[in-house]
């Protein structure tokens, strides 16, 4: 028995299911890591890639889709820390671009049927996804707001696109031109907070996202692969990236590895969706917020701002503000989710790298593949069931273990 308790038994029994969504081809391949106590289990299944021979590594890299967001609520609290910005104040001196806003009336107004913002847009909006900007889940086209968007070419209310054209200052001119879809404060929307926080940390932090993100998080951490494109030296271990397809359910080439979009620097550096990483790099920011804002010797965050997660007065009204999976994706604090027992039950949707960290348990599950689509969910659907039955796959012999039953 290893000093994080892990059960054999039941870490075969976790191995064989996730091998059965490889074997079954809903991913070419895959690898999840546990971590508990200073114990690490990694398992590697399958390929990099659909009909190849080249097999997934613990050292593989993903896009990790939007697990980039915690990424970037964690920069966005350490200038908090820094107090070069703060959590009510309005982003207008930093971003006046988006100053002085007009509110559709009705999300499926007509883009001059509009009224004043009752107030402006603040760093705890943005954290929250309450801007009044983001995703509408359903048709792309359906409401005239959808249609100003496309034709703008706005990325940030979509799939990630690493291969726009647009600069950051022109996706934020651009962003201007249209109105908000919901008053500040108003309604949870994903994602588009996320692109704006990327660009108020840059231009608060006078520096480029990518290298506040290396200079304060990445490089103190250890996260060595964690970046916004992957350099030649290690484009032989980035695994393509697939779509699903919405007819057949195959898996459809979305992105390579040499022509990757992601083997060279973008032009808009994604703070939503836009990083790469490891499940070990991604494991060693899990362990710093489990562990207060601490990894090892290096403190990132003070205990302070790291309890800022839970921000329970927003947790309670959360489900009543959103219209995306109302009821499906639990509480969420600012710029993370806490997943509570019940909550991991239920099915948590998302392509990419899926993690997820209980203090009680100090426990961290973290699990990477490159699959994109609406149908992205089977071989994830049993890890909110390992997390939520995880006791049980710890030794009862552990001294001092609480076990939640």
């Amino acid at each position: 028995m290893g000093i994080g308790g892990f059960s054999e038994s039941r870490l075969r029994r976790m191995h064989d299911i996730m091998a059965g969504h490889v074997a079954r081809g809903r991913v070419p391949g895959l690898v999840t890591l546990l971590s508990r106590r200073g114990e690490v289990h990694v398992d590697t299944i399958g390929m990099k890639a659909v009909g190849g021979i080249d097999p997934m590594r613990r050292d593989t890299i993903f896009g990790i889709s939007s697990m980039t967001k915690p990424i970037t609520a964690v920069a966005t609290m350490i200038l908090i820390e820094d107090c070069k910005l703060r959590l009510d104040d309005p982003i207008d001196h930093l971003i006046p671009e988006l100053a002085n806003r007009r509110v559709l009336k009705r999300i499926d107004g007509q883009l001059d049927d509009t009224a004043p913002a009752n107030r402006p847009i603040t760093v705890r909006d943005l954290l929250t996804f309450r801007m009044g900007l983001g995703m509408i889940w359903g048709a792309p086209d359906a409401f005239p707001i959808q249609k100003a968007i496309n034709e703008l070419q706005i990325v940030g209310f979509g799939p990630p696109n690493q291969s726009t054209a647009i600069d950051s200052d022109q996706w934020l001119k651009r962003l201007g031109t249209i109105p908000l879809m919901h008053q500040p404060g108003e309604r949870w929307m994903y994602n588009t907070g996320s692109c704006v926080l990327g660009i108020l940390i840059a231009r608060a932090s006078a520096q480029p996202l990518e290298e506040f993100f290396r200079e304060r998080i990445f490089e103190p951490l250890g996260m060595k692969d964690t970046s916004f494109s992957v350099p030649a030296s290690k484009l032989d271990r980035l695994a393509p990236a697939y779509w699903v397809n919405p007819q057949s359910g195959a898996l459809d080439f979305h992105d390579g590895v040499l022509d990757s979009s992601w083997s060279h620097p973008p032009t808009f550096q994604d703070a939503s969706a836009g990083l790469v990483s490891t499940v070990d790099d991604y494991l060693a920011l899990g362990e710093m917020l489990l562990n207060r804002g601490r990894r090892g010797n290096v403190r990132t965050l003070s205990t302070a701002v790291s309890r800022a997660d839970d921000d329970r007065s927003f947790n309670a009204r959360r489900e009543s503000l959103s219209r995306f999976h109302a009821g499906s994706m639990g509480p969420s604090g600012l710029g993370l989710r806490n997943v509570s027992r019940h909550r991991a039950r239920q099915r948590l949707r998302g392509p990419g790298t899926i993690w997820m960290g209980r203090r009680l348990w100090n426990i961290m599950v973290v699990r990477s593949s490159r699959r994109y689509g609406r149908d992205t969910n089977d071989a994830v659907r049993d890890l909110p069931a390992v997390l939520a039955c995880l006791s049980r796959f710890l030794d009862r012999r552990v001294p001092g273990d609480r076990r939640l039953t």
